[in-house]
């Protein structure tokens, strides 16, 4: 694969996601375990918004090894680890961004065995991850235009 330019519209657009679904789940009753569990719509919106706002971080990162460096990666883990080789990100974020993407496929294809209350946990106390990995691709298509591809 011949690297090409990072599109502006792709990387906005998945940021958008994660920002949007990440205020999804700050807008659920977090701050009370009880309140949270009472209503079963709480623990779908947390499941189905933390998977795509997961699945938005690994589109965006797949997108980069791919428009910007030429590699076709598949596998959730291997986007982190060809993000780490070409220094998008640090050794403590591809570590933060494996665990995430292991995350992501047990939400997908293990989905029976996340329980309500592990998804309380995970909301109340770990977005700010989700949000860190979301703002290390910000600030890295930010601090390399020349990669970009401005036209919308």
């Amino acid at each position: 694969m011949v690297a090409g330019k990072i599109s502006k519209r792709v990387a906005a657009d998945r940021l958008g996601w994660v920002k949007r679904m990440v205020g999804e789940i700050r807008a659920l009753p977090l701050n009370s375990k009880t309140d949270f569990l009472q209503d079963s719509r709480n623990i779908w919106t947390a499941e189905s918004c933390l998977r795509r706002a997961l699945e938005a971080i690994f589109d965006l990162g797949r997108h980069i090894a791919a428009k910007g460096f030429g590699e076709a990666v598949t596998e959730y883990k291997e986007i982190a680890s060809v993000l780490h080789r070409q220094n998008v990100i640090s050794s403590d974020d591809l570590l933060l961004m494996q665990k995430l993407a292991g995350y992501r496929n047990r939400l997908v294809h293990f989905y029976h065995d996340v329980g309500e209350e592990e998804l309380f946990e995970i909301c109340s106390s770990r977005l700010g991850d989700v949000e860190r990995l979301a703002e290390v691709l910000r600030r890295w298509l930010s601090t390399n235009p020349n990669l970009m591809d401005e036209t919308l």
